[in-house]
């Protein structure tokens, strides 16, 4: 089988493999047909950005997830996404990287994503100028 891919995606991929666990589970989808609850948290839960801690937070029915960084002056590192079980397959894992994504924008930073699920999201959903 010729594979087109890069070898920068290659290492990205094996990354995943190895730590999707730490990240929203590949196994609630539309494949399996789990479905553990709404789709998306409601829009009257939001993201917030607890910068004492470093985080991005997001609490649903006395769960917590998050989105771990590093900021300075010109640069947004996203580092680790946390999404508890009880959480996963309802998208908290996209909202936490959208609300990332739009602080860093309206700071004018630059993004640096280590986490393997951040980096999994943006091969997905490219960033567009003005979105």
């Amino acid at each position: 089988m010729n594979d087109s891919r890069s070898p920068a995606d290659s290492k990205v991929d094996e990354a995943l493999e190895e730590t999707f666990p730490a990240s929203d589970a590949p196994a609630n989808t539309v494949e399996t047909g789990i479905k553990t609850g709404p789709l998306t948290p409601s829009p009257s839960t939001s993201v917030t950005d607890n910068r004492e801690r470093g985080r991005f937070e997001l609490s649903l029915n006395g769960h917590t997830a998050f989105l771990a960084y590093e900021r300075t002056r010109d640069a947004l590192t996203l580092i680790h996404t946390d999404v508890p079980d009880a959480l996963r397959g309802q998208h908290v894992g996209d909202a936490l990287i959208k609300a990332a994504l739009d602080a860093a924008r309206s700071e004018g930073l630059r993004i640096v994503a280590v986490c393997p699920f951040v980096t999994a999201y943006l091969r997905t959903h490219p960033m567009m100028d003005g979105e």
